[in-house]
């Protein structure tokens, strides 16, 4: 096993250094487990292999600058498939405890081409933390071979979950979203954000929907949501979490939760 705890501050910490080795493993799946601190955040690089970061403690939510990307959240217990050569950086909120396995090109060419936020099954996760204690040059076909073999095979039936929020390459559409993030309690409708930005609110619809996929108030609510996990993980009552999104009631708040992941926030960490 390769593995590190970063201190308080995490100054000392360089992905780049500290995978560079892991790359050129001659394996299929290398296992890597790192600890965070609340707020470390890990600047923007790039891996050639592909990843399963998985979060056994703790929220990570990733950055991918590039057209296409967007910022995806991995709550407690979930994982984020991402595919090699995708630069990225990571903020962290509560004490994290990143497992990561690192796919070689083989073994990832089957697998999916974007970037997605995926269940974890019991077995699985018990694959992962057991992979922990695997060192990189493990016997390919002995026992610890034989376990990777049975990772790669569960990588194939991951379900998919809504934990990703596109952000748009418009510099108009932009904006709005900067700003949006800043205050997701700001309920102001495209009409307003069309006249600050110069733009009439057909033309901002149908360059939302185009570039992100969505709509402005399904971009609006999926944002939200991606904070709530964020904010819930880093402990703040339901209650405060639901003000500071600008729902009108706890209740309206719990209703959007609940129908995104299909248990109420009380419920969902510790499940």
């Amino acid at each position: 096993m390769v593995s590190q705890e970063i201190s308080q501050t995490g100054q000392n910490y360089r992905p780049s250094l500290e995978v560079k080795g892991l790359e050129d493993v001659p394996r299929p799946v290398v296992p890597l487990a790192i600890d965070f601190p609340d707020g470390h955040i890990i600047p923007p690089h790039v891996h050639r292999r592909a990843q399963l970061i998985y979060a056994a403690r703790g929220v990570m939510t990733v950055s991918v600058p590039a057209a296409g990307g967007g910022l995806w959240v991995i709550p407690p217990q979930r994982a984020l498939w991402m595919p090699g050569g995708i630069a990225h950086s990571i903020r962290m909120t509560g004490a994290v405890e990143m497992r990561t396995l690192y796919l070689s090109g083989k073994a990832a060419s089957r697998l999916p081409p974007d970037c997605r936020v995926v269940a974890v099954s019991p077995l699985l996760r018990e694959l992962i933390l057991r992979a922990m204690d695997i060192p990189p040059l493990y016997e390919e076909q002995g026992p610890d071979g034989r376990l990777m073999a049975v990772v790669l095979d569960q990588l194939h039936v991951l379900p998919v979950m809504p934990l990703h929020l596109p952000m748009p390459a418009d510099k108009r559409l932009a904006a709005i979203c900067r700003a949006l993030l800043a205050d997701l309690a700001d309920s102001r409708p495209l009409e307003e954000w069309g006249r600050q930005a110069g733009a009439s609110v057909s033309t901002l619809a149908r360059l939302f929907r185009r570039e992100t996929g969505m709509g402005f108030a399904a971009w609006r609510q999926q944002a939200r949501l991606v904070r709530a996990l964020e904010l819930l993980a880093a402990g703040h009552p339901v209650t405060q979490v639901a003000l500071d999104l600008g729902y009108d009631s706890v209740s309206a708040f719990i209703a959007m939760f609940r129908r995104a992941f299909g248990v109420p926030p009380s419920r969902y960490f510790r499940e």
